[in-house]
């Protein structure tokens, strides 16, 4: 690789970034691919047409709804982890350690739930796709080809019904039951995906339209929107 600092990473290894965004079926809907290792996520993030979208509302996201009766209209987000910033279309865990059974350790459990179906979407593609689980040994324009091959390849399979079930038969995801997990089988050759390393967390700071709306979020699941198990497993 002839790219010196450009793709190194915070790993200390030459990296491509691989940025998605998906459903609640496990296909992508976004993805950014091919950004260098060395950039931060929210650099990576701010630079994609995703970004400029949300910013802008041109996105064609459903209009803002109420959480509740009587609540304020909130916005359709994406759920993300502590590598990104807290937007008013983001939403992000509260940061440290909170009691049990508090508000904020509530909305980081539910918040967690939510992004296990990415988690999950990048744990079969590594599971299928072999090539992912290690150092892609190519220049980084071909090395993108190839990830950008997967992604379209895993929507392919995901969506196509004759091959959905074979791609992902039951209990390759992860699921619930009364509240507990129950590992996906992808998950039984987690240790050797090695090549997909998650953003490192850092701090940002944020605006206070953003706060209103994570507080509201975190209000409704302690209320409304509460699941009967949450106190026991956050």
């Amino acid at each position: 690789m002839h790219s010196g600092s450009e793709y190194f990473n915070y790993k200390s290894t030459f990296s491509i970034v691989l940025m998605v965004m998906c459903d609640g079926d496990y296909c992508i809907t976004q993805a950014n691919i091919g950004a260098q290792g060395r950039i931060s996520d929210g650099g990576v993030f701010r630079n994609t047409e995703l970004f400029r979208k949300l910013e802008k509302k041109e996105l064609n996201l459903p209009n803002p709804k109420p959480l509740r009766d009587g609540g304020p209209h909130i916005p359709y987000v994406i759920v993300g982890d502590n590598a990104f910033p807290l937007t008013d279309f983001l939403m992000v865990p509260f940061r440290g350690e909170h009691d049990a059974g508090s508000i904020k350790r509530i909305f980081n459990y539910r918040l967690s739930r939510a992004r296990r179906t990415v988690e999950n979407v990048f744990g079969i593609m590594a599971a299928v796709f072999r090539i992912l689980r290690k150092p892609i040994l190519l220049e980084p324009n071909k090395a993108r080809i190839v990830v950008q091959t997967c992604v379209v390849l895993h929507n392919f399979l995901r969506r196509s019904e004759n091959s959905r079930n074979s791609y992902s038969p039951p209990g390759m995801f992860d699921s619930q039951e009364h509240g507990k997990v129950i590992p996906g089988l992808w998950r039984r050759d987690n240790d050797s995906i090695s090549s997909l390393l998650p953003f490192p967390s850092v701090g940002r700071r944020t605006a206070q339209n953003p706060e209103g709306i994570r507080k509201e979020f975190a209000e409704y699941f302690m209320t409304v929107g509460r699941v009967e198990w949450q106190d026991t497993k956050a």
